[in-house]
């Protein structure tokens, strides 16, 4: 019992910090909170009773952290989707998602067929200026031998600290002869704003249409340095006197909703643009605000069955203040807002739902488990651009949509974009409406 007692001791001593952090409280709250702390101690002791029995008599050796991860992770995904637990060696990892930079050397590397090819260079990156090239295969790294990595294995070696060197051993296409290049690590920013193709240095092309002064932008997903990215990319193509913007939100997973709501801003002069509460989250709601806002060229927006959150936070803001078509399908419905908490001052993360967000219009677009087609839940789009693929010709754009990220050419499209056909007939439509300047 001793290891029970240890536990319910540090939980005890946990909850009774809890309520003595709380606001002085009356006799009825007084009397509700000592049930609560009951209830909570019979619980603890539940925890810590099956937690021995399994620590004592388990038929094999037991990682008592990998009890308590497991016991955690249990928890949260019991909540809901999207709520989860981050043990310590996936920290860097998550962290590195959700700002989408790191130290590396640039490149992207394809695993299969049993070489660590170099499948792209990105542009400006260590990597580019070391002169490594798509088709090298890395043999080495700090003069270990690649053999038997995987992919990912290889991404961790070859990620560390800016500033310090890693040293590649590569085979050139056509060569057997391993060639040493060393490359100084520095701070890699994977973009999250994309053009349709690239131009012949690797850098994005955002125009549509140069002729009709169409533009098109891809929003991959929200991270903190998106807006940044899509200000700069919107007044490049502005001062080529643009017309009209695809805004391209397809298989958008989402992201940060700070960065969504600043992008939502860009587009808009004023309006509401989205509101989140939860139990213990006081609502708020977030105003377009004057100023800095893009010229009132006309927006379409694409959007598919993979756009969410984020995606579907800037969708619903155009479409319900009117300053954009949306374009496509129905988005996924994931309308839940995500709280990373730190843990152990930061060595682990719990990944949290603690509240909802709502359209402009009051409606709450997530979609639970028990929803129906005819529901109101997601993104719908305009009446009219309504526009399902099928699975095959999803498979065709993504193949193609990966091409062009990797840098490389691609594939002849093996059938048309009805996504793009139809924004493209809308902003030409519009351009045509618009009243004439001298």
């Amino acid at each position: 019992m001793k290891i029970t007692s240890t536990i319910l001791m540090c939980l005890l001593a946990a909850i009774a910090g809890f309520y003595a952090a709380q606001p002085t409280l009356n006799a009825v709250e007084d009397k509700t909170a000592i049930d609560r702390t009951r209830e909570d101690f019979e619980l603890m002791r539940l925890f810590a009773e099956a937690y021995e029995q399994i620590d004592l008599s388990y038929v094999g050796d037991v990682d008592r952290r990998d009890l308590v991860e497991a016991a955690i992770q249990g928890m949260a995904t019991h909540l809901d989707p999207y709520s989860s637990y981050i043990a310590p060696r996936n920290v860097r990892q998550f962290d590195r998602f959700i700002d989408q930079e790191f130290g590396g050397i640039g490149i992207h590397v394809n695993g299969t067929g049993g070489k660590l090819e170099i499948l792209s260079v990105l542009p400006g990156t260590p990597a580019f200026r070391a002169g490594l090239k798509a088709g090298d295969e890395i043999v080495e790294v700090d003069a270990k031998s690649t053999k038997g990595l995987t992919q990912a294995a290889l991404t961790e070696r070859l990620i560390g600290p800016s500033g310090r060197p890693v040293e590649l051993g590569i085979v050139r296409a056509g060569s057997a002869a391993t060639e040493h290049i060393s490359v100084v690590r520095e701070t890699i920013q994977i973009p999250t704003v994309v053009g349709m193709q690239r131009n012949p240095d690797q850098t994005w092309n955002y125009w549509l249409d140069a002729a009709s002064k169409l533009g098109y932008l891809r929003i991959t997903h929200f991270t903190k340095h998106t807006p940044e990215e899509l200000q700069l990319v919107m007044e490049t193509l502005t001062m080529s006197e643009l017309k009209g913007v695809v805004v391209d939100l397809r298989s958008n997973p989402g992201g940060l909703l700070t960065a969504a709501i600043e992008i939502s801003d860009m587009f808009l002069e004023s309006g509401k643009i989205v509101s989140v509460k939860g139990r213990a989250v006081p609502e708020r709601s977030w105003q377009a605000k004057p100023g800095n806002t893009f010229p009132a060229i006309p927006v379409a927006v694409l959007v598919n069955r993979y756009s969410a959150s984020a995606s579907e936070v800037l969708s619903a803001a155009l479409q319900d203040n009117s300053r954009a078509v949306i374009i496509g399908e129905r988005t996924f419905g994931k309308g839940s807002v995500q709280t990373v908490l730190r843990l152990e001052s930061g060595k682990s993360l719990l990944k949290l739902t603690t509240a909802n967000y709502y359209r402009p219009n009051g409606v709450n677009i997530h979609r639970t488990e028990d929803m129906r087609p005819e529901d109101d839940w997601g993104v719908q789009p305009t009446d009219g651009h309504a526009h399902r693929m099928s699975k095959e010709q999803w498979k065709s754009w993504h193949s193609a949509r990966d091409a062009v990220d990797y840098g490389l050419a691609a594939p002849e499209p093996a059938f048309e974009d009805p996504h793009l056909v139809d924004a493209i007939d809308w902003l030409t439509k519009e351009q045509a409406t618009e009243p004439a300047t001298e």
